[in-house]
């Protein structure tokens, strides 16, 4: 049974917990409100209320999406913070496994950070903070969440480049004319002490001021290896509340300091049978990361039907990583002599290591994955809104225009050592192959002395986006609409390598000019219902990430995606609940993946046949449920890589279910519970590893008072030992899920 680590007031958790008595006492030395003058002020949202607030979905944040759901022919699922804070979520990762068919994946080569497949396809570079690319690699926290709102289907008439799967928009905090403020102290059985902050002040009768922020430190799940150590603030201010012009500036500035997690390598078709908190690391392996992310929105309302709303966003991350995992696992002979790796097979045939030998036979050959990134771009997006009418037809017109640079710069380190004496990298290799480690038990030590750091690859790119489209919602009489965009996409980018290799050439240019397109029908027989079908296309350059994507091909062409969709959305019990379903095929050509050896191929042509249906709001006024269930029959119908022709795309389950229900007992007592189900699924396309399906039951009781909240979360009831992450490189690793544990929180409303 592991060591539990008591749970200690750590400086930086400290030094947030000092903020609540100055902002207490600032809010208590702020003079009154001003009484309101005559005008009209949007829909404030009070936040920092109990988890009473509601599961169901408002209107969209996005305004190039549509307010109103019923509008936009494809699937929306909306996290609330309601949802949130019930199920005591704390990272964006854990927020969203409440979206079936959205897959986790984890820390490997060039992809630190949140990685996810949505719907079947990567969905790396589909992460958007208040609608605009946040393509930074780092790990996102939910502090300065208000929800998060996730897109279905191909949409880069709407969002460009990218989305195949779908996209993923984080809705920021925002500043409100309501006065709050709130602290949270958790900590949990595995040893996380967290506490957040988030507080709102008018400043004036049309601005406001907020302010969120969040420190925590100590173990992110059971495992081994899994420290951190994180802080970050998020800074808002509106200026023009309820007035014809807005601005709206926002910050996040953020810093982690993390332990990676590359989990346990594959033996056998399975990730190998050993304690689910074994790591393979090294106990000063970390990862660091610095984000700061600014914004400036400006709206201006030309007339009552026409506005016209610009939005600037600088992203700057830079990371520092020194990091080692389980390449692959070997024999030694006598438990003394040199590691023997198992065999791989090649690229034209690859193979699953397999052995027959006891565990405790078995090593583990560590690699290193030491780098800096420095990651960076500036976008800036215009759009213009009106309303016009034609005859019989009302037209809601959408155009814009968006301007992008990316840049990243990263920076490769390789330590090369041994194993029992014998050096494991030929003269003048970079592989990085540190040391090895026994597969069963393997010691918790700190990185070899004498085995340094030596500066591998450089590897730059830049790349620029020029786009514009337009977009036409014509309502037909009363029950019918019609859906027409387009929009078009230059996307230049060049990357360069000090260092080629097979693996990585020397430099590469491409230029893609794409037109993405979308179209629908709607029926609303009702104000409650909406039944639509629908077309859409995207696409993804083979160097939207600035990293190499090398293959037989320079560069590999860009892949191309098409959705068809039909579904419907129905609004019942007054309102209160909302429901969806939709049925729908993703068909991705050009598709690429990547091989044994670091090269990637395009893999040919990849088609996903989905149904997906949602309910989310109150059953009765004290029980609230937000349910969803996908169901993706992936399949790799035109392969190209070889060993993958008709297998299924790695980390896609064919099915996947989430139920959360919530009962208030009384005024104050709240009790809730849900069982999270994914099926079986691949580490890697050629199908050669797998995990098996699961289903984790996690509770939740809390005492609401109107000045504070106490919760206390339940994880994983039966204790179900689960693999929640999966890597595709070196063959398939998977990362176990977190082990029986609880988490108490208690928050304050000043």
């Amino acid at each position: 049974m592991p060591i539990v680590p008591p749970i200690r007031l750590r400086p930086v958790v400290l030094a947030l917990l000092s903020l609540a008595p100055v902002v207490r006492a600032h809010a208590q030395a702020s003079p009154p409100a001003a009484p309101p003058r005559s005008v009209t002020l949007p829909t404030v949202t009070v936040e920092g209320g109990s988890d009473g607030a509601s599961y169901a979905p408002g209107a969209n944040s996005l305004s190039r999406v549509g307010a109103d759901p019923r509008d936009v022919p494809q699937s929306i699922t909306v996290i609330t913070k309601p949802l949130m804070d019930a199920q005591g979520a704390t990272s964006l990762a854990s927020a969203l496994r409440n979206v079936p068919g959205l897959t986790i994946g984890a820390a490997e080569g060039g992809q630190i950070g949140t990685n996810i497949n949505l719907n079947g396809f990567s969905a790396r570079t589909d992460l958007y903070l208040d609608g605009m690319r946040d393509r930074g690699q780092y790990y996102r926290d939910i502090f300065a969440l208000d929800s998060v709102e996730v897109l279905m289907g191909p949409s880069s008439m709407l969002f460009g480049r990218g989305s195949t799967g779908g996209v993923i928009n984080q809705v920021t905090k925002k500043p409100s004319h309501q006065a709050f403020g709130e602290v949270s102290v958790s900590g949990t059985t595995y040893g996380l002490l967290r506490t957040t902050a988030d507080l709102n002040r008018p400043l004036s009768e049309t601005s406001a001021f907020r302010l969120a922020a969040m420190a925590q430190e100590g173990n992110a799940t059971n495992r081994q290896q899994n420290e951190l150590r994180d802080f970050g603030l998020a800074p808002s201010l509106a200026l023009g509340l309820g007035t014809p012009t807005q601005i709206t500036a926002t910050a996040l500035l953020q810093h982690n300091h993390d332990m990676p997690d590359y989990g346990v390598p594959p033996l056998n078709g399975a990730p190998a049978r050993v304690n689910r908190d074994t790591a393979y690391g090294f106990t000063d392996d970390r990862t660091n990361s610095d984000i700061g992310s600014l914004s400036l929105t400006v709206q201006h309302k030309l007339t009552p039907v026409a506005t016209l709303r610009n939005q600037t966003q600088y992203n700057d991350v830079r990371t520092n990583a020194i990091e080692t995992a389980p390449q692959v696992i070997g024999t030694r002979a006598g438990g003394t002599g040199p590691f023997v790796p198992l065999a791989t097979g090649t690229t034209a045939a690859p193979i699953t290591p397999s052995s027959s030998l006891p565990l405790d036979q078995l090593w583990v050959r560590q690699q290193s994955h030491d780098r800096t990134i420095h990651d960076k771009s500036l976008f800036n997006l215009t759009e213009y809104h009106t309303t016009l009418q034609q005859g019989s037809v009302k037209h809601a017109l959408l155009g814009g225009l968006e301007l992008g640079v990316d840049d990243y710069r990263n920076q490769a380190y390789y330590r090369n050592g041994s194993c029992g004496g014998v050096a494991l990298n030929p003269a003048g290799g970079t592989s990085g192959y540190v040391a090895c480690t026994p597969l069963v038990d393997p010691p918790q030590v700190t990185s070899p002395a004498g085995v340094n750091e030596t500066a591998g690859n450089l590897a730059t790119g830049h790349a620029t986006t020029t786009a514009a489209f337009l977009n036409d919602t014509m309502s037909l009489g009363e029950f019918w609409k019609l859906v027409a965009g387009a929009r078009y996409d230059r996307y230049r980018a060049d990357i360069d390598n000090s260092t080629p290799s097979a693996t990585q050439s020397a430099s590469q240019s491409q230029t893609v000019n794409y037109t993405s397109v979308r179209g629908g029908v709607i029926w609303q027989p009702t104000a409650a219902q909406s039944f639509y079908v629908s077309y859409s296309t995207s696409f993804n350059p083979s160097l939207e990430q600035l990293v190499s994507t090398t293959g037989t091909t320079q560069p590999l062409p860009p892949q191309e995606n098409k959705a068809f969709e039909g579904g419907m959305k129905w609004d019942l019990l007054d309102g209160d609940l909302s429901t969806n379903a939709a049925v729908f095929r993703i068909t991705q050509y050009n598709a690429r993946s990547q091989n044994n050896d670091g090269t990637y191929t395009a893999t040919g042509t990849v088609r996903v046949n989905g149904f997906r249906a949602g309910a989310s709001g109150r059953l009765t006024k004290s029980v609230q449920v937000f349910a969803a269930y996908t169901y993706l029959d992936a399949s790799i119908v035109d392969a190209i890589a070889p060993a993958t022709q008709g297998k299924v795309p790695l980390n896609t389950p064919q099915n996947a279910a989430n139920v959360w229900l919530s009962y208030a007992l009384t005024p104050e007592w709240e009790i809730g519970g849900g069982a999270n189900y994914i099926g079986s699924r691949y580490a890697n396309n050629t199908n050669l590893v797998s995990v098996p399906a699961y289903t984790r039951f996690d509770a939740v009781i809390a005492y609401h008072q109107p000045r504070y909240d106490i919760r206390l979360n339940l994880f994983n009831l039966a204790d179900k030992h689960y693999y929640d992450a999966l890597i595709p490189s070196d063959g398939g690793r998977a990362v176990p899920g977190l082990e029986r544990s609880a988490m108490l929180t208690g928050t304050y409303r000043f």
